[in-house]
């Protein structure tokens, strides 16, 4: 029996790029998926984290998520959709509205339990899927990020991190072992950080026991697909089956490059090994450009000129523009605004200026200096080193947190 499904992760609703808001981008890229779920109608939809940027997002970003499960589940009603819990999200927090999840035939894994006996609870974590007769064509071993306080210390098992992850993927693999039959595909979804995958400056490094990324050989040969979320460029690890979909969006303009994908995947048990696992890459449309103009302070003049003009009315669909200029020399008075000067008008946001120094003899490495409006941890950074206080990981932690809450109230209250 073939398995149909959509392997996608590492959303990051509600996430604010340089203090402006994604809403635009991800309403276009969840309106794309709908087409395609639409009109390919697999069997299940699995999401492998970081479906939120932050672990308390805004009413408008939950309400994105809940009203695309909505119009999924109308468009494919057999459709499962299997979630699990990144590092940006809070697992219990995604658990709270399971009874909400079940009318839109979705279920999500937030945290790893343990039972009564310190043994761990397998039936959250080995998930069936069904065919639109409601035969099991496979099984979804969910694994959300895995935190040390939530898998250390329940048995002589998991004394440490690295132990506890190897001993969750032995009992959940040879569970699913003994459930699966021949005709069943195992189909393994994950967060995490796996050695060999290539990384962007977005995404926020995973430390688990001393070791920030995971092997591979934690793979049963059994599995028949890996479904990998956290890295954000598509790509495979080490075998063709062990895969990261990618975001939908560019996070950052390190990722400008990236051709940004949601996976189909079709497994076949009962084909020869070697055709048994297909896939192809569908590629999201970019709803909103980005731009990086490098060069001296001539060359940048003449790339800004040279963009495409044009009006967009709506200052969310503007595209996005990221200067580093190349000179030996302080920079010149208002520079920020000569450049606006020159960009065609009402087109594009003006989120990043950077100053490349070309003499290095000057410097020991590549300095920039920075040019952009300061942000507010920038500013809280600044006045908390001039009070003649240590840089704080844990204080500057908390700030964030304090100005994440800020902007969602202000959302809340503009939607009202």
């Amino acid at each position: 029996m073939a398995v149909h499904f959509f392997h996608t992760s590492d959303w990051h609703l509600g996430q604010f790029f340089y203090n402006h808001s994604r809403q635009y981008e991800h309403e276009q890229f969840l309106t794309w998926l709908l087409e395609q779920i639409k009109q390919k109608q697999p069997n299940a939809l699995l999401i492998a984290g970081d479906i939120f940027d932050v672990i308390n997002p805004a009413s408008a970003a939950q309400k994105q998520l809940y009203q695309f499960l909505a119009d999924a589940h109308a468009l494919a009603p057999h459709m499962q959709t299997l979630m699990i819990a990144g590092n940006h999200d809070s697992g219990y927090r995604i658990e709270q509205v399971e009874p909400l999840l079940e009318k839109y035939n979705a279920k999500t894994v937030g945290v790893i339990r343990w039972n009564e006996d310190k043994s761990l609870d397998i039936e959250r974590l080995l998930q069936p899927i069904y065919d639109v007769d409601q035969n099991i064509i496979a099984w979804c071993l969910s694994l959300p990020f895995l935190r040390s306080a939530e898998i250390t210390g329940f048995n002589e098992h998991t004394n440490n991190s690295q132990n506890a992850i190897s001993y969750l993927h032995q009992q959940l693999i040879s569970e699913a072992k003994k459930r699966k039959t021949d005709d069943q595909a195992l189909i393994l979804m994950s967060h995490a950080h796996m050695q060999g995958g290539e990384t962007s400056d977005s995404e926020r490094p995973i430390i688990i026991g001393n070791e920030e990324a995971l092997s591979t050989a934690l793979f049963d040969e059994v599995i028949d697909y890996v479904a990998l979320g956290h890295l954000h460029k598509p790509q495979k690890v080490q075998h063709a089956h062990i895969r990261y979909s990618g975001s939908p969006i560019p996070l950052s303009f390190s990722e400008i490059n990236y051709k940004h994908q949601v996976v189909e995947v079709t497994i076949d048990p009962t084909k020869p090994a070697e055709s048994q696992l297909q896939f192809e890459a569908l590629h999201i449309p970019r709803s909103i450009q980005l731009h990086r103009i490098r060069g001296e302070l001539n060359e940048v003049f003449a790339q800004l000129q040279a963009l495409a003009s044009g009006k967009i009315d709506n200052i969310d669909q503007r595209e996005y523009i990221d200067i580093e200029y190349h000179t030996d020399t302080p920079p010149r008075p208002n520079l920020r605004q000569q450049f606006e000067d020159v960009l065609p008008k009402e087109r594009y946001r003006l989120v990043k200026i950077s100053r490349q120094y070309k003499n290095n003899d000057q410097q020991n490495h590549a300095t920039k200096i920075q040019l952009e409006p300061p942000t507010p941890e920038k500013l809280f950074e600044q006045i908390w080193q001039n009070k003649g206080y240590a840089q704080d990981a844990a204080v500057l932690k908390d700030f964030q947190t304090l100005v994440q809450e800020a902007r969602h109230s202000l959302e809340d209250k503009n939607s009202i």
